[in-house]
């Protein structure tokens, strides 16, 4: 599935007229297959070695040809650093408190509070954002083994 989404993001990127690098093309991978929502220094870190002349602009640069063509969207909970998601579906997040960790998750009747939020106030929505918030199972044995 990956390989798709791969695929695909390339044509919206050159139907965006947005020309292709190497450089471009490996981001993109690594946002798709990373199940992490890496920040822009951890996919530096993660294709430095195959870019040494890469640098974290031009990462963080790219980071935003690809919100712009609305393949990734920018996630900020709260702490400083930006965690970018490849736009694949509708889906939600829930966040680890100890360690900072998101998960995907994905429940279909929430769509059914845009329709309500709409019908109840008037406002045309345009997006919806659902965190949730807990501690990870790995953080859960920690705290366990702690005690």
């Amino acid at each position: 599935m990956p390989g798709v989404f791969l695929k695909d993001a390339l044509v919206t990127l050159k139907e965006s007229g947005v020309r292709i690098t190497p450089q471009r093309h490996a981001i993109l991978e690594y946002l798709i297959t990373s199940h992490t929502h890496p920040t822009a220094d951890e996919i530096y870190k993660a294709l430095e070695s195959d870019f040494p002349n890469m640098s974290v602009a031009t990462v963080y640069n790219n980071l935003r040809v690809f919100q712009n063509a609305g393949l990734v969207k920018e996630l900020t909970y709260g702490d400083a650093s930006s965690r970018f998601d490849f736009v694949t579906h509708d889906h939600y997040h829930i966040i680890c408190d100890e360690c900072g960790k998101i998960v995907d998750f994905h429940h279909p009747g929430l769509e059914e509070v845009e329709r309500l939020a709409a019908h109840v106030t008037g406002f045309k929505v345009n997006s919806h954002r659902l965190e949730v918030y807990g501690t990870c199972p790995d953080c859960g044995e920690a705290q366990n083994e702690a005690k």
